[in-house]
């Protein structure tokens, strides 16, 4: 059958705006994919970072617990008293041993160990399948050749034993015997300085690392090397320790990009795909993080690492391409439907032409000819307008959208000021910068009296006009360079940098409690609270955010405590006792 031009016209036409959109969404459809990729390596990194910060955390968490013990006076007084007395104070650091191990299941084993009679381990209380067991008489060892206790006890009093990961085969291990653990341990000291032993923690480190990862996404394996790249944790349990049954299991050679971090170069960091030679769709995303950990005896290196399955990645790339299918035959629709159109409006005014020719040829009288014309183009382009106005309308409402959404995840509804979040980040910043320049800063804990009240007598209402007085008071008393954010309920928390004194921020605390001291009219009525206010200040009263804002919260229940409307200094030489001073 013989087209016509209009027909082969609009086939060649509506092809190419087939092939069009057919090769546009093929291209999206890989570049999605390599997209995907890339954002499961950052996101992967990102929580490698984080793992790695909480095993940080982790560690020092029991280096704190490892020196609790050893610092307790029963401890001490256990290696110190006399036959008649040491039966009890063996008791009671048995007790002390046994809470311990009741509220950290992840420790296998706790033990005091005197330095005399060869290392001999005076109270030692372990876990095993039916629980707590107390060791006792002649079952107690002598651990003095052990580096764990000989090492330990060339420590300085305060310092911590940290052993590197190892298979538990000592005698009598009891719960951890064959199990990967790490020891801790920490000496003990009388008050002349002489060294009386030790106090050692034998930690699960499998059951550290499952706390740790506990909130790992599924289909996530977790990694860690020794420096020189032997696998201690491996989603693979026969390649965990390979070493120590008589077997190399090397990160290198699973993941060869990690050969620079086991030999120290690079950046302390790799961002690794599937092995060269395979297939990618059957390989992995996977992130390797070194870093060192330092302890008074040693220093190495270790090597931890996420891994997650290339398909799993790339599944998410399976339903945008159905998405792009569909948009791709949308557009094709689209294609063949313009083509027809352009088409007869090419081909339109010919046909005229044409039929004017022909009626001349019989006729002789002039047909008009089509030579100003208004037909589908000028709709066409109409449209296309119109859509275009639409869209840029749509994509103005979203952004004012995202602004106010992102307005919101940063700032409390309520009053406008900084949550929580951008509380906390901007304390870390103040940290970092206080840290630098070796300033002073201060955290300022308000918390609201007689606020419940108001809010139960008179209403939730009432009490949001309180809350709105409140927040509009407190920024109109500090400088415009601090911050104030609203914690929530009717706690509130001010951020004050470049302090120079104790007494500069005393008296802003006196400030806002004389401000908040002025009633506030409503309806008629006349509505006052009062301010307890708890004051910290750096480095005085801690050294992280955490530290700073618990002494802060601390000092303000003090000031409750002490009969509110008035403000507590915490401990500036950082003793128990706080200086409270009150209006």
């Amino acid at each position: 059958m013989k087209l016509s031009i209009a027909q082969r016209f609009a086939l060649v036409l509506a092809i190419v705006g087939v092939l069009a959109a057919g090769l546009t969404g093929y291209y999206a459809y890989h570049a999605s994919r390599g997209l995907l990729v890339r954002a499961a390596e950052e996101r992967l990194l990102t929580a490698t970072r984080v793992l790695m910060r909480q095993i940080t955390v982790a560690l020092d968490d029991g280096a704190r617990n490892v020196q609790l013990l050893a610092g307790h006076p029963r401890a001490r007084t256990a290696l110190i008293a006399s036959a008649a007395t040491r039966t009890m104070a063996e008791d009671e650091v048995a007790i002390l041993f046994r809470e311990m191990l009741r509220t950290r299941p992840e420790i296998f084993q706790i033990r005091l160990i005197a330095s005399s009679e060869s290392g001999l381990e005076r109270v030692r209380v372990d876990r095993d399948e039916s629980g707590l067991l107390r060791v006792r008489g002649d079952d107690l060892q002598e651990k003095g050749h052990l580096p764990y206790v000989f090492d330990t006890l060339r420590l300085p009093a305060g310092a911590v034993y940290i052993s590197s990961p190892f298979i538990n085969r000592e005698h009598g291990a009891h719960a951890g015997d064959g199990q990967p653990s790490v020891h801790m341990a920490a000496p003990i000291y009388d008050d002349s300085g002489t060294r009386l032993g030790l106090v050692v923690v034998n930690a699960d480190m499998n059951g550290i690392f499952r706390q740790l990862a506990g909130d790992l996404p599924r289909g996530i394996g977790l990694y860690l090397a020794t420096d020189r790249g032997d696998f201690l944790v491996h989603p693979d349990s026969a390649q965990a320790f390979a070493f120590d049954k008589g077997k190399r299991a090397l990160v290198q050679d699973q993941f060869p990009a990690t050969a620079a971090l086991v030999e120290g170069r690079g950046a302390g960091h790799v961002v690794t795909t599937a092995p060269a030679g395979s297939d990618p769709a059957h390989g992995m995303v996977a992130t390797f993080i070194r870093e060192r950990l330092s302890a008074p005896q040693q220093e190495a290196w270790f090597i931890l690492g996420l891994s997650q399955s290339m398909a799993t990645v790339l599944k998410e790339s399976d339903d945008l391409g159905e998405a792009i299918l569909r948009i791709v035959l949308a557009f094709s629709a689209i294609a063949v439907l313009l083509a027809a159109l352009l088409a007869r409006a090419v081909t339109g005014p010919l046909d005229q032409m044409v039929h004017a020719v022909k009626r001349f040829a019989a006729e002789p009288a002039r047909q008009p000819l089509p030579i100003a014309r208004q037909d589908e183009i000028g709709v066409l382009a109409r449209s296309f307008d119109e859509m275009q106005q639409q869209i840029q309308l749509q994509m103005s409402t979203l952004q004012n959208k995202q602004r106010e959404l992102d307005h919101l995840a940063s700032h409390d509804a309520l009053t406008g000021l900084p949550n929580r979040r951008v509380f906390l980040d901007r304390v870390e910043h103040a940290l970092a910068r206080a840290r630098r320049a070796e300033l002073q800063m201060a955290i300022l804990f308000v918390d609201l009296d007689h606020f419940k009240e108001i809010n139960d007598n008179l209403g939730h209402a009432v009490g949001d006009v309180m809350l709105l007085a409140v927040s509009d008071r407190l920024r109109a008393t500090v400088r415009a360079a601090d911050t104030v954010a609203r914690l929530g309920g009717d706690e509130f928390i001010i951020l004050v940098e470049d302090v120079d004194s104790v007494e500069a921020v005393a008296l802003i605390a006196r400030k806002i409690i004389e401000s908040l001291a002025t009633p506030l009219s409503y309806r008629e009525q006349e509505l006052t609270v009062g301010a307890s206010i708890g004051i910290a200040l750096y480095p005085h009263d801690g050294c992280t955010t955490t530290e700073i804002v618990a002494s802060a919260d601390q000092a303000m229940y003090r000031a409750k405590i002490g009969g509110r409307n008035r403000y507590c200094l915490a401990s500036v030489s950082g003793e128990a006792e706080a200086l409270q001073i009150g209006l």
